[in-house]
């Protein structure tokens, strides 16, 4: 959860005013100034989600569950990157690179984890969730990134979006392709789920890193998933015309 209009790392947390400054302090009161509460934004973008999900049928209720689910391990993986940085005393670069890829990954894989086990479902349904999952997690941590920084920068803004969606859905297609293949083999269950789960991490590890670089590799970071996914995208087009 790391962005830049600053040069500086942002975690997605609740940064309290500055106590010392009276006009910060009183925003705070209001729930304004430097705090971000991501909660109240959460509560605002899955209201609706609720309401659409009671109208659209059974059929149509496991996209909504699992974008509420996407959204619910973000808000989650925030307050659990917060107290780890503090308990650890990790600085800003720390905490991107090495807590919150750990945290936010192992997140997204929790409510696949208790589909997998509860439910059984099929191949096909398995990628499906995994990405929508994917999708609403990047969803919010963009509007609490834009609500937090603001979004003056169009190129900038219009890049990380583009950039922090495709590397959370790059992870979600391959969490989800691995899983319904390792899932169909119960030897390679929690191997191949541990396995995932290290290369996505070192993944979101290396794009954050790109990040907090700065510059040129910046660019690259948010590049590089698009590409990824295109490429792959292309590739599967290839073999479907093939076959």
């Amino acid at each position: 959860m790391t962005g830049y209009l600053t040069d500086q790392p942002n975690l997605l947390v609740r940064y309290a005013a500055d106590v010392c400054d009276s006009g910060a302090a009183t925003r705070h009161e209001k729930g304004g100034g430097s705090m971000t509460y991501i909660e109240n934004i959460f509560l605002c973008m899955v209201s609706p989600l609720l309401v659409a999900a009671l109208c659209m049928g059974r059929r149509q209720l496991r996209l909504f569950l699992f974008c509420i689910a996407g959204m619910g391990v973000c808000l989650l993986s925030a307050y659990i990157n917060t107290f780890l940085a503090a308990v650890c005393q990790a600085d800003a670069l720390a905490a991107t690179a090495e807590i919150a890829p750990v945290v936010e990954e192992m997140m997204k894989l929790l409510p696949l984890v208790f589909y997998l086990l509860v439910f059984e479902p099929e191949g096909d349904k398995i990628k499906a969730a995994a990405i929508t999952v994917a999708l609403a997690f990047a969803t919010f941590e963009n509007v609490c990134y834009l609500i937090q920084n603001g979004a003056d920068r169009f190129s900038f803004i219009f890049f990380r979006g583009f950039g922090t969606g495709a590397m959370h859905v790059l992870c979600g297609l391959i969490v989800g392709g691995g899983l319904a293949y390792t899932w169909r083999r119960t030897w390679l269950k929690v191997a191949g789920t541990c396995g995932l789960l290290g290369a996505v991490i070192t993944f979101h590890a290396i794009y954050n890193l790109l990040i907090a670089y700065g510059g040129a590799a910046q660019y690259i970071a948010y590049a590089l998933p698009v590409l990824l996914v295109a490429a792959g995208r292309l590739s599967v087009f290839r073999l479907s015309r093939k076959q």
